[in-house]
């Protein structure tokens, strides 16, 4: 079944926040430059291994039960640099929170990344990948098939973060969008 709709594209102011992180996220030695550009190399062969099928179905559910506490494309300024934009969505949730599959798909990552710290991807299929950062545990491994609301680990601080939260992130076809969206969706 394809659902077609036209989309309305306009402009976006985004906030800036300002962010103090250990040195080693803003100036990395030359080790950690190295792990930093394995993530890379990884994550490029990970996000480009997509599912041609379709695998998600129905409504797209938080992964959380929290309000946001940060929004998609904030400019952050680390230790008084702009060094990013927030490609995702931040619940603030303490360590330890059961994290939820927000639609089924299969783990195509589970493991610690130096930016990301302990990250999940899950693959829905078509192009469309999820992304769970900063845990503190995983409860599922590569090749697994999720449910929607499955746990797949457990909230925490890893990476860079600057205290326990959720960043959930999602790319569409090579693209980060705001996760926001496709909780809004109403699908057949």
């Amino acid at each position: 079944m394809a659902v077609t709709r036209a989309i309305r594209v306009g402009r976006a102011v985004y906030p800036k926040i300002t962010v103090r992180v250990a040195k080693q996220y803003t100036e990395p030695s030359p080790e950690q430059l190295q792990q930093i550009n394995a993530d890379k190399q990884l994550k490029q062969k990970v996000f480009a291994a997509l599912t041609p099928d379709r695998l998600w179905s129905g409504r797209f559910l938080p992964p959380v039960e929290a309000p946001s506490s940060d929004v998609y494309g904030t400019a952050r300024i680390f230790n008084q640099e702009v060094k990013s934009r927030h490609l995702g969505l931040d619940f603030g949730v303490p360590a330890g929170t059961p994290v939820h599959a927000i639609n089924r798909g299969t783990v195509i990552l589970a493991r610690p990344l130096y930016f990301e710290g302990d990250c999940v991807v899950l693959d829905h299929g078509q192009g469309l990948l999820s992304l769970y950062l900063h845990l503190s545990d995983f409860n599922v491994k590569e090749g697994d098939q999720v449910s929607v609301g499955q746990v797949i680990g457990l909230s925490g601080g890893s990476g860079r973060a600057t205290g326990p939260h959720l960043h959930l992130a999602v790319r569409w076809q090579g693209i980060y969008v705001n996760p926001a969206t496709l909780f809004r969706l109403n699908i057949p």
